[in-house]
């Protein structure tokens, strides 16, 4: 694999694009959004794990769906799980769509097998405290427990894929002192081992910037990615995730 050299001025570039949008405003359609709309650790930990888990497609499509959840639980989506609240508008046996490749029953066993980790371990928090210590075994841990209960379609069964929604779920939940970022587990995970949320739109600004030379939206590419950005930002690369957001917001308006 070719060695990835980031010159002096890449590096300020993503910096200054870091520095720029990690900010409050960054949360104004967002899906991070809707976890600073709810209040207790636990709460925001389930809101921002069903938020990622939905956060694929369009924002405009997936973030009203976000908010129908939100709505039904009260504002209190640990409880609303916990308490299998969520069975007044899904069942097992209900195959109509919610969104897009997800219907009803699917998001129904998607949220059983939440509430079983919920009741068993008391949070997923906890759930990875017990199985994890670093950013990656953290992704493999949340997908083997959703892969376990056949849940595959809403969390990915594995890490042969990026597994986007679970990196950005992950760096929601380890990035502390962050206008944006909870930082809930950054007693027990250190922000440096954390893998950058990847897809194919990222993939090809990276390639573009030099961060990667070659590659398609993988597990092993998001790692290679990750370890890049630690040349920029040794010590917290997803700060990268923010740099690449303003890189392709500023690319968009020039060309």
């Amino acid at each position: 694999m070719k060695e990835i050299i980031v010159d002096d001025a890449t590096k300020t570039l993503l910096r200054l694009y870091a520095q720029r949008y990690e900010t409050v405003e960054f949360l104004n359609g967002d899906p991070s959004w809707y976890m600073h709309q709810v209040e207790g650790d636990r709460n925001r930990e389930s809101m921002a794990f069903v938020a990622s888990c939905l956060s694929y497609g369009s924002r405009t499509q997936f973030m009203p769906k976000i908010g129908q959840l939100l709505e039904w639980s009260g504002g209190d989506m640990d409880l609303w799980i916990r308490s299998g609240g969520y069975r007044q508008h899904f069942s097992p046996d209900d195959k109509n769509c919610f969104y897009r490749l997800y219907n009803k029953e699917c998001i129904f066993r998607f949220f059983e097998a939440y509430r079983k980790m919920l009741v068993d371990y008391g949070s997923m928090g906890e759930y990875v405290r017990n199985c994890a210590s670093d950013g990656f075994h953290a992704v493999e841990a949340v997908c083997a427990f959703f892969s376990s209960k056949r849940v595959g379609a809403v969390v990915p069964k594995d890490t042969m894929s990026a597994c986007k929604r679970v990196c950005m779920f992950l760096r929601w939940m380890v990035r502390d002192n962050s206008p944006v970022d909870l930082g809930l587990w950054a007693d027990f995970i250190d922000r440096r081992t954390l893998i950058m949320p990847l897809d194919t739109h990222v993939v090809s600004q990276s390639i573009r910037l030099g961060l990667l030379s070659s590659g398609s939206a993988s597990m092993n590419a998001a790692r290679r990615l990750t370890s890049t950005m630690s040349l920029v930002f040794p010590n917290d690369p997803l700060k990268g995730d923010f740099a690449l957001f303003g890189y392709g917001i500023n690319e968009s308006k020039e060309s």
